[in-house]
C-alpha cells in the first residue's frame, strides 16, 4: 500500500503574515503538525531557524516578482 501525499495548497490573499499580517508567501509546516506564515521579509528574517524547525517550508516569493495582470477597461 501507498500513501499519496497532496501538495500544499496554493497561499492567497487570505494567509496573513503571523509575525506583521501582511499577505504571507512562505509556509512552514512543523513537526507538531502546525504551521507558521510569513511574508516575504520576515521569512528571510527568520530563514535559518525556520530550517531549523520545519518539516517543509512551502516558499512563493518568486510571485512577487510576476507581472499583475490589468484591469479590464471597464473595472477603472
Amino acid at each position: 500500500m501507498t500513501t499519496a501525499v497532496a501538495p500544499p495548497a496554493a497561499l492567497n490573499a487570505a494567509d496573513r503574515c503571523d509575525r506583521c499580517g501582511a499577505q504571507a508567501y512562505v509556509r512552514a509546516e512543523l513537526t507538531n503538525g502546525g504551521e507558521l506564515l510569513f511574508c516575504a521579509h520576515h521569512a528571510r528574517e527568520h530563514e535559518d531557524k525556520l530550517r531549523e524547525i520545519a518539516v517543509t517550508i512551502h516558499d512563493e516569493t518568486s510571485r512577487l516578482a510576476e507581472t499583475p495582470a490589468t484591469a479590464p477597461s471597464g473595472e477603472i
